[in-house]
């Protein structure tokens, strides 16, 4: 098979460049760890033997992360929302209704967030050599710290752009079966796809994303797979036998319903390195079983969603004031400004309840800037908001959101100040990037719901 042909897709204003290749019964986006070149792939004879194997099961949809390889170049660190996006941009680009997610390394979580929040528009979840954070919390102690992983970054970002002796040490600790020629096959492909300062900044932002909470949402068929012998990720001081990564796969097979765990001998990170034939045999296994609808397909009745509700401060003192008729004058105001910024920010009004509002997004940046601009808006009105917002799975009834996730959301609510969007700890951990910042409200009791932390936007786009 000679090299694809590359197109480019668009995702909102950024250009995302992509190829699709294979004729199999199943679509499987490949998003791989870190940065690569989607021509600048088929130079380097390793990863062109592993993407034509591939192509000889699937079709296969590869793209450029934005701001690498070909993609366009972005102002600001990407979100995994708008990496979102360019996943639906390349697969609306190419026809594909449903595909098998696959993520390696970095790319997991990403792919977990995708099955969960459009499980309609994923035939399946494919995770390998993954991981569902950076750094410990007491879940996961066997991570290492955040200032230990941090120090880790620096030193990767330092062997990719030192010389190619630093990248080539660096790149044999992950993948130690690779030969010279292959090692700095990898490193030219890297340092050719993307710079410095947006290497680093891409790690930053990856270093806070955290998709436990995700894990037990997902309701795709999933095949998680792992070499046992990987030692990439330096421990650091964190405790308990065997490798760090082994275990992240085991606890993201436990934490997502019927996942089916996979371990394999072998000692290299990348799949592309080392005995691929078992890796192959499981993934072509868990694909004939899609294809075949031997894996379950159903239409999804539960969907992961940002629920925002909001209410206006001081409304039955407002209403007193002004009166029956100027108060609905300014009633209805105040609701074509929301529903103005839900159409801007792609919000859907599920319901409305006097001054009320409550709201659906498929993302929870653009829930929060939505939040946060319907604030700016009604206070050209002489009004003041109260917000509150809640990632979480939401049952589809008629059409509309119900379930656990909503009354979080209206519980959280009913926490905040005036004029104050307050979050779910959730919310926070799964807008990493995107530049907006928060303020800790502590641990608050939901009624009926136990305790959570919640945090107030302190800043968003909108405010700058």
């Amino acid at each position: 098979m000679n090299s694809p042909e590359t197109h480019y897709a668009k995702s909102g204003d950024v250009a995302i460049a992509y190829q699709a290749f294979g004729e199999g019964p199943v679509d499987l986006a490949w998003i791989p760890h870190l940065a690569h070149h989607v021509e600048l792939n088929w130079e380097n004879p390793m990863v062109a033997r592993f993407l034509r194997r591939l192509a000889s099961i699937v079709r296969v949809l590869v793209f450029d992360k934005r701001g690498t390889g070909m993609s366009d170049r972005v102002a600001s660190t990407e979100t995994l929302e708008e990496r979102m996006d360019d996943i639906r941009a390349v697969m609306d680009a190419v026809g594909s209704e449903r595909a098998v997610i696959s993520g390696l390394g970095d790319g997991g979580p990403l792919s977990v967030l995708f099955a969960a929040t459009y499980p309609e528009r994923t035939a399946g979840l494919v995770l390998v050599h993954s991981w569902p954070r950076s750094f410990r919390n007491p879940a996961l102690p066997w991570l290492p710290t955040r200032a230990e992983r941090e120090r880790q970054n620096e030193e990767m970002a330092r062997r990719v752009f030192g010389d190619v002796d630093s990248f080539v040490e660096g790149f044999r600790r992950a993948s130690p079966s690779a030969t010279e020629d292959e090692m700095k096959a990898f490193a030219r492909v890297v340092r050719l796809s993307v710079s410095p300062g947006a290497m680093a900044a891409y790690m930053r932002a990856n270093l806070d994303v955290d998709v436990c909470d995700v894990l037990p949402l997902v309701q795709v068929p999933t095949l998680v797979l792992q070499r046992t012998r990987i030692e990439a990720v330096p421990r650091g001081t964190a405790p308990g036998p065997g490798p760090v990564e082994v275990r992240n796969s085991r606890y993201l097979a436990e934490h997502i319903p019927g996942a089916r765990l996979v371990e394999l001998p072998g000692r290299d990170f990348a799949p592309q390195v080392g005995d691929s034939d078992g890796l192959f045999a499981e993934l072509e296994l868990f694909l004939s079983e899609i294809a075949e609808g031997k894996a379950w397909q159903g239409e999804p009745d539960r969907v992961l969603a940002t629920v925002l509700f909001t209410d206006i401060v001081g409304s039955s003192e407002k209403a007193a004031t002004l009166g029956d008729r100027a108060w609905r004058d300014l009633l209805q105001r105040h609701h074509e400004a929301i529903r103005g910024q839900l159409g801007r920010f792609r919000g859907r009004e599920v319901d409305t309840a006097g001054d009320g509002f409550f709201a659906t997004f498929d993302g929870p940046a653009r829930a929060i800037r939505c939040a946060c601009a319907i604030r700016e808006a009604i206070h050209d009105f002489g009004l003041e908001i109260r917000a509150g917002l809640h990632t979480g799975e939401c049952e589809l009834v008629d059409g509309k959101a119900a379930g656990i996730a909503v009354h979080v959301g209206a519980r959280v609510a009913s926490q905040a100040g005036d004029g104050e969007v307050l979050v779910s700890g959730t919310v926070k951990d799964l807008v990493a990037g995107s530049g907006i910042q928060f303020e800790p409200r502590g641990m608050r009791e939901l009624k009926g719901l136990g305790e959570w932390p919640l945090y107030a936007v302190a800043q968003s786009d909108e405010d700058q």
